[in-house]
This record gives C-alpha cells, sequence and structure tokens, in this order.
C-alpha cells in the first residue's frame, strides 16, 4: 500500500494545499495540478447532482487502473484529497486525521486568510506524521 499525494481544494476549486509522497504519478506542474483541482472540483459538483438520492455530497472515491483518489468533504466545501494504491483501506481514516491537523494547525491560526493557500510548518510536520504513519 502506499500513498502519493494529498490535496487541499477549496470551496471555489482553488488548490490551497498540495504535497507528493511517494513516486509513482506523473511529475507535474503547479499549473497543471491547478487545473487538476479545477476538474476534480467540477466533476465532485456533477456527480453530487447525478445522484439517485436527494442529499449527495459527491464522489467519494474515483479509481484509475493503478491508483485511487478519496475524498473527504468538509461541510465548509473544503475538499480533501487522498491519492494512494489501489489496494489502500485506510484512506478514509486518513483524511480525517490530516482534516484535524488542518483545523487545529491552520483554521486556528489567526495569521492565516481562509480560502487561501495554506502555508504552516505545523500542519506540514503533523501531515508528515499521519502519512508516515499510514505508509506500508
Amino acid at each position: 500500500m502506499a500513498i502519493f499525494g494529498l490535496w487541499i481544494i477549496n470551496k471555489a476549486g482553488g488548490l490551497v494545499y498540495q504535497r507528493n509522497f511517494a513516486e509513482g504519478l506523473a511529475q507535474l506542474t503547479s499549473n497543471e495540478y491547478l487545473v487538476l483541482a479545477g476538474t476534480l472540483h467540477g466533476i465532485h459538483a456533477i456527480t453530487s447532482r447525478l445522484s439517485p438520492t436527494e442529499f449527495s455530497s459527491g464522489a467519494n472515491v474515483i479509481e484509475g487502473e493503478t491508483f485511487k483518489m478519496t475524498i473527504f468533504l468538509t461541510v465548509t466545501g473544503t475538499k480533501f484529497v487522498l491519492l494512494t494504491s489501489l489496494n489502500e483501506t485506510i484512506a478514509e481514516h486518513i483524511l480525517q486525521r490530516i482534516y484535524e491537523a488542518y483545523s487545529d494547525a491552520v483554521m486556528k491560526n489567526p495569521f492565516h486568510t481562509p480560502e487561501m493557500p495554506v502555508r504552516s510548518e505545523k500542519f506540514e510536520s503533523r501531515v508528515g506524521a499521519i502519512i508516515g504513519s499510514g505508509q506500508t
């Protein structure tokens, strides 16, 4: 099992955090990551509208041939996306822990502006510890 990367997408579809953890995915430019985040934001909105049930939060997992994207949507509309190998089984748990770290280290920081890129050493170190414990 491998964790390849983490994205945080704000409620407008902008990429506010991106970090790679393992080799295996194509290396992209920062502009390509921004385009992918916006595209995923749109796909997520479409899947929530296509649901046969009235209240759907949209896609939770998108699988490719060699990896999967697990999406955690917060009540504020922020999306946490974890890119993992197909056999990763604890992605939802890891995303929950990352969200808790984000709430503590980023959102409680009086100098952080919501919807702007995340620049927090405390958050970086907590994410590293969480992902490190999830890698096998």
